[in-house]
This record gives C-alpha cells, structure tokens and sequence, in this order.
C-alpha cells in the first residue's frame, strides 16, 4: 500500500467510486467521502497527504471546506474538481490556496499525474523547510536573529520582515495566495494589512536584488510566486 493518503470528496456516486477505485490501483490509500461535511469530519480524525475536492456539494461545498482544511493545516495540497469553467471561479480557487483545478469531465489518468505532481512538489517543500537557517541563493538568512547575509554585508530584519522571509523561503517556487500570506504572517487579511504587506514584499525585493536568480512576482489576482532557481 502507498504510503500516501487520499482524501476524495465527491457527491457524484458513481464518479466517486471510479476515482477511488483508479487510485487504490495505483497504489495509493483512500477514503472516499459523499459530502463536505462528512469529508471534513473525517479530515479532523485522519492524517492525510493531499485532498481531492469537488466544488459543488451538499453540506459544504467544496470552497468552504477548503477553507477550513486550510485553516487547521495551511500546507494541505488539494485538487479542486468542478464542471464549472468560470475563470472567477478558477481563481477563487487559487486565491484559497488550491493546487490544482481540474475541469470535469477529465481524463482519470490526467489526474493521477497530477495528484504524483503535487506530491513530489510537497515532499520537496518538506525537505527545504527551515527552522534558524537557510540558504537563499546567494544569501545566507539566519532567521532566529533576523539577519541577512550576502557575502560580507548584512542587512538587519525586523521580526516581520524575517517572519515574512522565512514563510516565503519554506513556500519557495510555489504559488503563494495573498490571503494565506496575509493570515499567516498579519493574522487578518483586511485592506490596511493588504497595504502593509505590499510595503514589505517591496523591501524583500530591495534586499534581495543582488542575486538576479531571487525573484518574487505577483500572480495577478492570486498572490506570489518566491523563485529561487
């Protein structure tokens, strides 16, 4: 049995059986969920790996139970599957945190490769979580005393300014959502935080410029993406 855990919610019966069936084949473990409520009863009682989510069901729909699993673990990945092909529905989506967005109807193996995808991506952002040190490109960032490297210069970082780099750092080449940055870092996602957080991002690009591989561009209507190639 794989050692990954699949969480599917999907009201469709017949859908849903065909998606569990096709992934325990592959290998992987699930459990399969009618509704969002059960589904996030059982997110609450189960460690999970990643959650496949259908948008439109009874209950909860998908959207707001998203929020909630986002809310209790930040770094969830999921997969939100919808007939709806609205682009604001899409970014809606995004700007919750989602990881994909996958059109019904759709090709069941297109979905494995991405579920394999994602998987590979979380395991690698794991790997490059950091506690009091990080490399950054060229710099070195030594968060528990807020200092900047980059070579013999050192910039000083106020707590919010190492807070900020240090969430950016542990969610590199990822797309960031504005929200999510705003929650985790201001703790509200109001317009004046908004305000704010645009501020620092502008003084994270003004510290970091010396390496032209260190980036952090906006993803119009999402959030970020912090590359570092």
């Amino acid at each position: 049995m794989s050692k990954y855990k699949i969480l599917v919610a999907e009201d469709d019966k017949n859908l849903g059986f065909v998606i569990q069936d096709y992934l325990l084949q592959n290998g992987f473990n699930v459990v399969l969920c009618e509704n969002g409520r059960q589904a996030l009863e059982t997110f609450s009682e189960t460690r999970f790996d990643i959650c496949v989510l259908d948008v439109m069901m009874p209950k909860l729909d998908g959207f707001t139970l998203a929020k909630k699993i986002k809310t209790a673990d930040n770094n969830m990945p999921v997969i939100f599957l919808t007939a709806k092909e609205m682009k604001e529905d899409k970014l809606n989506g995004f700007a919750i945190g989602a990881d994909d967005y996958i059109t019904k109807p759709f090709d069941i193996d297109e979905l494995i490769a991405r579920i394999n995808a994602i998987l590979k991506r979380s395991n690698n952002l794991k790997e490059q979580q950091i506690t009091d040190y990080a490399k950054i490109g060229l710099y070195e960032f030594d968060y528990s005393n807020r200092l900047l490297k980059f070579g013999n210069e050192e910039q000083h970082l106020t707590k919010r300014e190492a807070d900020l780099l240090k969430y950016l750092s542990e969610h590199r080449n990822t797309t960031i959502p504005r929200e999510n940055l705003l929650l985790n870092i201001w703790g509200t996602d109001d317009y004046f935080a908004g305000r704010s957080m645009d501020v620092f991002i502008s003084k994270m690009r003004k510290y970091l410029k010396k390496d032209p591989n260190i980036s952090i561009n906006n993803i119009h209507g999402v959030g970020f993406k912090f590359l570092v190639k």
